[in-house]
């Protein structure tokens, strides 16, 4: 059994823990390892066998001592000790090189991740948003020393198509396998909005404000023509539960009564019934959109940044969107018309390409894997 090291976006962040999930459920007969908060140990190491947490400690002194030491060019990286008995190391996210305040600490870690000899793979990521040049360099150096590297957008891709080790694929998540129709039973006046802090995502302050005002605005209208609406967060340290609670206190008593809202906090299968159980989707979140699409539900995205943009284009969307920045001109009354609309994406085409994100992974671990039609 070959042993695998893990780096991935432990945050319980729901889109990342479904990375997490499927590279488990494809892998059974590999043992992988995971640095991660002691959180997960309870809820996914009891269920893959397969899967050993490395705790990580993120109090002030240790983040402190990991500063210091970067100063002196030591990264105190969890994980490296294992990292030297595994056969190979993965790296899955999604927005994981962002151009954004003293971005070489982080540079210096991602180097500080790739060992000498031992194989390393990049999956499902996007590059940017960026603005010098300096980063891209940067990267572009540190990429072309990678065993194999898989992007899930074209915009990344097109930046470094020139490296013979990097690839394209839908985003990994559309292999999620599909909901058993037992899993769930639809009321077709559900509709789940998920929702950010775009203070978290440096957006201007005035767009904080008019964005929790437009979704109050959603939640008045969609109430008034009886919907049941439920506000889902998709991570509590990236603060969806206190955007929840902002929004909440914007509506008047007598609605909020009426609206349910659901935190995840690491119940992949209870999040995922939520999204199943919904009729329409007004997704926020990358992931609440990817979701949507895969479990064949009207989708209406709130994009605030380009990553959004680009997988959007990919996949050919035809809906409609409003994008954070413009949220001014926003009518809620788009949100109505595209429910009535109902248009659900055709995803085959997403599905077997996003199989591909493995490829070079699947012969390394001399899996022959079955692509779901």
């Amino acid at each position: 059994m070959k042993k695998i090291l893990i780096y991935a976006y432990a945050n319980l962040n729901l889109g990342d823990d479904l990375f997490i999930k499927i590279l488990c459920e494809r892998y059974p007969n590999t043992f992988f390892y995971l640095p991660a908060p002691s959180e997960y140990e309870c809820l996914f190491a009891k269920s893959y066998k397969n899967l050993k947490i490395i705790p990580v400690r993120n109090t002030a002194i240790y983040r402190y001592i990991g500063y210091a030491l970067r100063k002196v060019n030591i990264c105190l990286l969890p994980g490296a000790r294992i990292a030297k008995k595994c056969d190979g190391i993965v790296y899955i996210g999604g927005s994981l090189f962002m151009e954004k305040g003293n971005w070489r600490n982080q540079y210096f870690i991602d180097r500080h991740r790739k060992i000498k000899d031992l194989p390393f793979y990049l999956i499902g990521a996007n590059f940017g948003p960026f603005q010098s040049n300096d980063f891209y360099r940067n990267y572009r150096d540190l990429f072309s020393t990678y065993t194999d590297i898989c992007f899930r957008d074209s915009y990344s891709y097109n930046l470094f198509n020139d490296l013979p080790n990097v690839r394209l694929a839908s985003d990994v998540v559309f292999q999620l396998q599909p909901v058993n129709k037992d899993f769930h039973s639809v009321e077709d006046n559900q509709v789940l909005i998920s929702v950010i802090d775009p203070s978290k995502k440096q957006l201007l302050s005035k767009d904080v404000e008019i964005y929790y005002n437009k979704i109050r605005d959603v939640i008045l209208l969609l109430e008034q023509h009886r919907f049941k609406i439920t506000l889902m967060s998709f991570c509590q340290d990236e603060g969806d539960e206190k955007a929840i609670e902002e929004i909440m206190r914007l509506l008047p008593d007598k609605c909020s009564s009426n609206v349910g809202y659901y935190y995840y906090r690491g119940d992949i299968e209870e999040a995922l019934k939520i999204i199943a159980d919904s009729s329409f989707i007004m997704a926020t979140r990358f992931h609440a959109m990817i979701l949507g699409w895969l479990f064949k539900k009207p989708v209406y995205p709130i994009v605030y940044n380009e990553k959004m943009k680009n997988v959007m284009h990919d996949v050919g969307f035809e809906g409609s969107f409003i994008e954070v920045s413009n949220m001014s001109n926003f009518d809620p009354g788009d949100v109505l018309k595209s429910i009535q609309n109902n248009y659900v994406m055709d995803l085959q085409t997403q599905i077997i390409s996003s199989n591909k994100q493995f490829e070079k992974l699947d012969e390394f671990l001399e899996l022959r894997y079955k692509i779901r039609m």
